[in-house]
């Protein structure tokens, strides 16, 4: 009876250790089993199978074409824009053919719009103009492509190239849709780029007249009046080229003097005539009546 006591207690603690061992090597045998070698790489490609099953499972396919539809319409919904963007852009190859195709393209492109992409959505609006010209859409479509463009235009010290192609492409759309509901703000759009290019000229006027370059500022004074007649920079553009020509005049040889005050004269006569309330009026004024004391004592050596 002691014996079998024993024997009962001795299994027991064999037991006891046995089930305390593996508690504390679970945690270790996978890892150690890693390093057996194949063991790691093994694991490695049942992993990449599983994901590269798990995103094929995800792929849009004609079969989960409804589903998938469904989900970037909820993404768009939700203002979750580059997500329904990046799903729609799947979509939109398979649904080719299909009434469902526009509507795709047009989501699609007003996704990156609203997602603040203006190249990309520039981009995808002007294809769906040159795809469906004859969808409802269509305006609509034109209009937020050149609002895009005009999104994309760089501030006035930089590249103006997206400028000059936004004023172009917004007559195009103010010609083919005349009566359009967006007249007004068509034309906000071309005063504001209109406006940047001319600010781009003027400074480029100012340095010309900064680094003594009397000549150059004068052609570009002469090429900013016809170009931007109605800016509202005309004053200051005027002003410039009063100074302009004060400074070539006083520091040209006596001989040529004259003919460069009466320059600077013209200029001020100018601001007087269109300009006689812009801020820039009292200081031309003072050049005119200075520059006139110069003449008078040209005139008196001459006689």
């Amino acid at each position: 009876m002691v014996k079998n006591s024993i024997k009962i207690l001795i299994f027991i603690l064999i037991a006891s250790i046995s089930g305390a061992f593996s508690a504390v090597m679970a945690p270790v045998l996978p890892a150690f089993e890693e390093q057996i070698p194949g063991k790691r790489d093994s694991l490695r490609i049942s992993k990449r199978e599983s994901r590269a099953q798990e995103k094929l499972s995800k792929k849009v396919t004609f079969e989960t074409f409804e589903q998938n539809y469904e989900k970037a319409m909820k993404y768009y919904e939700r203002h979750q824009y580059l997500s329904a963007a990046s799903l729609f852009e799947e979509l939109y190859p398979i649904s080719l053919g299909t009434p469902r195709a526009d509507t795709i393209l047009y989501l699609f492109a007003h996704s990156y719009y609203l997602n603040k992409d203006y190249t990309m959505a520039a981009f995808h609006f002007r294809d769906y103009v040159h795809r469906y010209p004859n969808s409802d859409r269509t305006p609509d479509a034109f209009f937020y492509c050149i609002k895009a463009i005009y999104e994309s235009s760089a501030d006035y010290y930089l590249d103006q190239s997206n400028t000059e192609y936004a004023i172009e492409q917004i007559k195009a759309y103010l010609q083919a849709y005349p009566d359009n509901t967006h007249i007004e703000e068509c034309n906000r759009m071309l005063d504001e780029l209109r406006l940047k290019l001319a600010r781009k000229d003027l400074e480029a006027m100012k340095l010309y007249y900064n680094t003594d370059h009397f000549e150059a500022c004068q052609i570009a004074a002469k090429n900013f009046f016809v170009d931007y007649s109605y800016s509202p920079l005309m004053p200051e553009a005027v002003y410039y080229l009063v100074l302009n020509n004060y400074e070539y005049a006083r520091k040209s040889v006596a001989r040529k003097q004259e003919e460069r005050y009466k320059a600077c004269l013209d200029a001020c006569r100018k601001m007087e005539i269109e300009f006689p309330n812009s801020p820039y009026f009292r200081e031309t004024s003072k050049i005119a009546a200075e520059v006139t004391k110069q003449l008078e004592k040209i005139q008196h050596k001459t006689n």
